[in-house]
Parts: C-alpha cells; structure tokens; sequence
C-alpha cells in the first residue's frame, strides 16, 4: 500500500520558459487550425501579447520537468504498474510565448479501491506567471495495478 503520509507534499517545484516555436509544434500536432496559435501577426491582431498557450499545453510543460516522474519516484512506483485515470484543467487567466512559469506540484489524496488492488494518487499543480498570478490549476489522477 502506498503510504498515505505523502499527501499534501510537495514533489516538483519548477519554472519554464514558454517559447513560441514550441507552442506553433503543439498547434500543428494537435490540429489546432486558428491561426491565433501558430501566427505571431494573427496573435497580435486578435489582441493578444504574443502567442497564446493552447490548452493542454502546460500539462507537456509540467511532464517534460518531471512533474509525473517525480511523483513516481518519491512514492517508489514502477512505471509498468500505472495506468492515466483521470486529467482536469482549471484555467484563470491566459499566458503567452515568452512568459517563464512556475509549477508546483503536490499529492492531494492518495486511496485504494478493490481491496488495495487498484490504489490511486491524486496530484495538483498550480502554476503562475512571472508576477504570481495564478494562471492555472491542473489535476492529475493515476491508478496503481497491485
């Protein structure tokens, strides 16, 4: 069983840079057909500062830092043990190419169902921009095959 003293710790705590041809990647790999994502013109036209974040997309941000990761490792989880149960998205305001943001990543609930033989772990990440505002909230479950 994994040890339920974990919630409400805090396992990744990062900050990256939003870089526009990252974002003009995810548009064409996601389909995103509104230029809005991938055109800085369009972007600007439409009123925005640069080019705005698509949704999802500061999910990869936090995968690729460790965000996942991290919490394997700290609850000594075997990779070929999970499974993705559930993702959730709170969004507050909108960010842009060239913003540096800040994740921080805790376990919010940790529970068993089946008698111990699926356990689930439950983590939240807020992340804000350069002058604290809160930008999002995203909410990550996964199952644990015992």
């Amino acid at each position: 069983m994994i040890d339920k003293s974990h919630i409400g710790a805090v396992v990744s705590s990062h900050t990256q840079l939003v870089e526009a041809g990252r974002l003009r990647f995810f548009a064409k790999a996601t389909g995103q057909a509104d230029p809005r994502y991938s055109d800085e013109t369009a972007a600007r036209d439409a009123g925005y500062p640069g080019l705005p974040v698509p949704p999802t997309f500061l999910f990869c941000l936090d995968m690729e830092a460790g965000g996942s990761g991290s919490v394997l490792k700290r609850l000594n989880i075997d990779l070929g043990r999970i499974l993705h149960a559930e993702q959730g998205f709170t969004y507050h305001r909108m960010a842009f190419a060239g913003e540096r943001l800040s994740f921080e990543t805790k376990i919010v609930d940790i529970y068993d169902k089946k008698g111990g033989a699926l356990e689930f772990v439950v983590r939240e990440t807020r992340v804000t921009n350069g002058a604290g505002e809160l930008v999002a909230e995203l909410r990550n479950s996964l199952v644990v095959r015992n």
